[in-house]
């Protein structure tokens, strides 16, 4: 969006006129608001287990509310970013799996 133009009414002092003359007085258009993303200390940082393949398994709080993070990272610009592949469990979510997974290794082992 262009900048607001108001027009003002300004005497010219030059001998040559009398009048008064309209001029467009230009509005600097407001800056936009830069995000600054807050560096990460080592206290910040979230616990996370490699698990191969550029896939990791991290405890992170999204929301406020604490989750557990399996998912595949990217690298871009030598950073490594969370990708889309993947599934964020909440806790309850979590300790369910943990209670199934003998279960999970039996069907795993029957069918290996």
């Amino acid at each position: 969006m262009p900048p607001e133009k108001k027009k003002k009414k300004v005497s010219k002092s030059d001998s040559d006129s009398s009048g008064s003359e309209e001029v467009e007085d230009v509005k600097p258009a407001k800056e936009s608001k830069s995000t600054k993303k807050r560096p990460k200390d080592d206290d910040d940082e979230e616990p996370s287990w490699h698990l191969g393949n550029k896939r990791f398994a991290k405890v992170r709080s999204f929301r406020g509310k604490l989750m557990i993070d399996i998912r595949e990272f990217y690298e871009d610009n030598g950073e490594m970013k969370p990708g889309k592949k993947g599934i964020c469990l909440q806790v309850a979510q979590w300790k369910k799996l943990c209670e199934i997974m003998p279960e999970i290794e039996d069907a795993v082992k029957e069918r290996a």
